[in-house]
């Protein structure tokens, strides 16, 4: 193997690293179905019929993954959502 072919390999391998985290929203006592979809739809720019599939998903099933991409790109969302009261962590 080339040393370029496996330059190109590693560096195809980190964007592929990269775009592997997901922006989890976790269920909660606390907040209407209104405010999670309201705040998917500002944060994550989900459409309507998104945002209210992930609150049915969160509702039913503890959790959903509403967004993917790279740690940076996630970063600002997840945090916005906290700070609207809403349970987000970033998985690998």
């Amino acid at each position: 193997m080339s040393t370029r072919w496996q330059t190109q390999e590693d560096a195809e391998q980190d964007v592929l690293v990269a775009e592997h985290h997901s922006l989890i929203v976790w269920n909660d006592d606390v907040n209407t179905f209104d405010h999670v979809i309201d705040s998917l739809m500002e944060i994550c720019e989900h459409y309507p019929e998104q945002a209210e599939q992930c609150a049915l998903i969160i509702h039913h099933k503890g959790k959903c993954g509403v967004k993917r991409g790279s740690f940076e790109f996630l970063r600002p969302k997840a945090e916005a959502l906290i700070d609207r009261g809403i349970q987000a962590t970033i998985d690998y």
